[in-house]
């Protein structure tokens, strides 16, 4: 009985830990022209894993998708949009995806807008892409612990989508229609 309280225990302290480490539940949204744009993501934290994260050998490489990442943690990263847009060179009609990046080139990964929603961030379906946007790399003026998007306007109806964590930023500009 003693020996089952103590693993219980350390179950919930595992599990504390573990939910320590990935901020559930963040969004950002902004409006332009009257529509608005938003992302829901968990957040996870790098959590003393600078330069062990990215990279076939790293922490993400282990996922069952990689090169393709969930850009987040725990349910994939979810883009709702109240207005048709154009990334790069791919249209996106107003409704709900999940968005993932491919990191399969380390200096130049590309945004994945996925048609299929609600599911875990472990489960892909490339049939289900709606495309890829190479996306703008960056290194953020400081260590990023935890993942962040931020949607900003970038002038002329337009929307700036970035994503930062450890020691990168990459970022694709959407045209508001």
């Amino acid at each position: 009985m003693k020996s089952q309280l103590i693993w219980a225990g350390v179950l919930a302290a595992a599990a504390s830990l573990a939910f320590a480490a990935t901020k559930t539940g963040q969004s950002e949204s902004i409006t332009v022209n009257g529509k608005t744009i938003g992302i829901k993501y968990s957040s996870p934290a790098v959590n003393g894993r600078v330069g062990k994260l990215f990279g076939k050998d790293g922490t993400i490489g282990g996922d069952q998708n990689y090169p393709v990442w969930r850009a987040g943690a725990n349910a994939a990263t979810e883009l709702h949009t109240d207005a048709d847009l154009q990334i790069g060179a791919l249209n996106v009609p107003k409704g709900d995806y999940s968005l993932f990046v491919n990191l399969a080139n380390p200096e130049s990964w590309e945004l994945i807008v996925n048609k299929q929603t609600g599911q875990s961030g472990l489960e892909y379906d490339a049939k289900q892409d709606l495309g890829r946007v190479k996306m703008t790399m960056a290194k953020p003026p400081a260590l990023v612990e935890q993942l962040k998007y931020t949607l900003s306007n970038a002038g002329s109806g337009k929307v700036k989508l970035q994503l930062a964590w450890e020691n990168r930023q990459a970022s694709v500009i959407a045209t508001v229609k």
